[in-house]
């Protein structure tokens, strides 16, 4: 059979819905200057889904070092993997005060956060290790085990007796194989919201022989005294043994890096074929990147704002009953029941009628009869914007929950 027969039948999860849902549901185009307030289909809305936890996206200094290094370098320089010609100063800089901002030895910097973090398991275990992980990992996680040539187990979502269990099957098979253990986990869980339970899995060490790769996507730069990830916050950010951090969320950046003990680090180098393959991080990149992680180390004010944000947006949403499931991060997910016919009519009233924009999930990714509206606080929001969302949100739950959305099919998108 030919392998593109089977799309024509198959779509996929959420492909099947690619003629109702393109361009306004999914792949829509959001348009101006990153803040709370964008263009969407010509109209302004409220925007709930941007990854710019901390306003660094237009921030006026942070604009004018993305100008001037590309200006200077231009977008190619440097040509070439780092391995083989695109190394330069810079891009160690960067590595060394990532470094020193995470509390770790070293640092390796890598050009995505999903490759990257595919990359690093792929390099970390041989087919003799055994990775054990927990079951709400983010879809980089799950890619990278798959790699994985050897054994791996699955805990239940932040369940520890779950991880004790897995562990001693881990344990058991490890003994035989000759090989290690690594447990992987997130710093923020970035649908739910809810911190991975970091400070357990270090207790757990006593117990067992394994090491700790934690994803803090959503942590780094929002969580902790400093910023300096869920670790901190939690206070065993130096029982970390591989801390992951991406500059796409807090750093409103492209790039990523995993910081951990130096000759670990230096095995990554010279091991992760993402890295050694690819060409290196564009010179305007890492010089920007190095002024949104000055900005975090100099401004407390910006993540302490965020937090004002953070706080007021989810106090008022518990005040009105809504349900937030177990979130103690920014990320604010709202839970509803409906369907997913339900879910696309909430979306577009709030889009039309109350220029709300924000991300929806629906099922397959949450249980059946289950809406997700994910909210995105940010230091750029400002408590008017949390005030009329919430009641919005109030107005719109009445609605559905009269009826008034009630639907077989899909919103019609004009």
């Amino acid at each position: 059979m030919d392998i593109f027969e089977k799309i024509k039948t198959n779509k996929g999860n959420i492909g099947q819905y690619k003629k109702e849902a393109h361009g306004y549901f999914s792949f829509p185009k959001l348009e101006g200057e990153i803040s709370p307030r964008m263009k969407f289909r010509g109209k302004e809305v409220l925007t709930w889904s941007l990854n710019n936890y901390i306003g660094l996206a237009n921030h006026p200094e942070v604009r004018k070092a993305d100008a001037e290094a590309a200006a200077q370098y231009g977008m190619a320089y440097p040509m070439g993997a780092r391995m083989m010609s695109g190394q330069t100063s810079k891009h160690e800089e960067l590595e060394k005060e990532l470094a020193d901002f995470v509390g770790k030895p070293d640092a390796f910097l890598l050009n995505y956060g999903y490759q990257g973090m595919v990359s690093i398991i792929d390099a970390i275990v041989g087919r003799n290790d055994v990775v054990v992980y927990d079951a709400e990992s983010h879809a980089c996680i799950l890619d990278g085990v798959r790699l994985h040539m050897g054994k791996r187990f699955v805990y239940l979502h932040n369940d520890m007796d779950s991880l004790r269990k897995q562990l001693e099957h881990a344990t058991s098979l490890a003994q035989k194989t000759g090989g290690g253990i690594l447990v992987i986990t997130e710093g923020v869980f970035g649908m739910s919201g809810d911190m991975g339970r970091i400070d357990d899995i270090v207790a757990l060490k006593k117990e067992f022989n394994f090491r700790l790769l934690v994803d803090d996507a959503h942590g780094f730069g929002t969580m902790g005294k400093t910023g300096a990830g869920t670790g901190e916050e939690q206070g065993v950010q130096d029982d970390i043994d591989l801390y992951f951090g991406t500059f796409a969320k807090s750093m409103a950046g492209i790039g990523a890096f995993v910081a951990c003990p130096e000759e670990v680090c230096d095995y990554l180098r010279y091991n992760m074929r993402s890295q050694t393959f690819a060409k290196s991080l564009p010179m305007p990149m890492v010089i920007g990147a190095l002024k949104r992680l000055e900005l975090l180390r100099t401004q407390p004010e910006l993540r302490e704002k965020l937090w004002t944000i953070v706080n007021a947006l989810q106090n008022g949403l518990k005040a009105e009953n809504f349900d937030l499931g177990v979130t103690n991060s920014p990320v604010t997910p709202v839970y509803l029941s409906g369907s997913v016919a339900e879910g696309t009519n909430v979306v577009m009233d709030l889009r039309e009628n109350y220029n709300i924009f924000c991300s929806i999930v629906v099922y397959p990714v949450i249980p059946k009869g289950q809406l997700l509206l994910r909210l995105i606080p940010t230091a750029s929001h400002t408590l008017e914007d949390v005030e009329y969302t919430i009641k919005a949100f109030s107005e719109v739950r009445k609605k559905l929950e009269a009826g008034k959305y009630s639907t077989t099919k899909m919103a019609q998108i004009s």
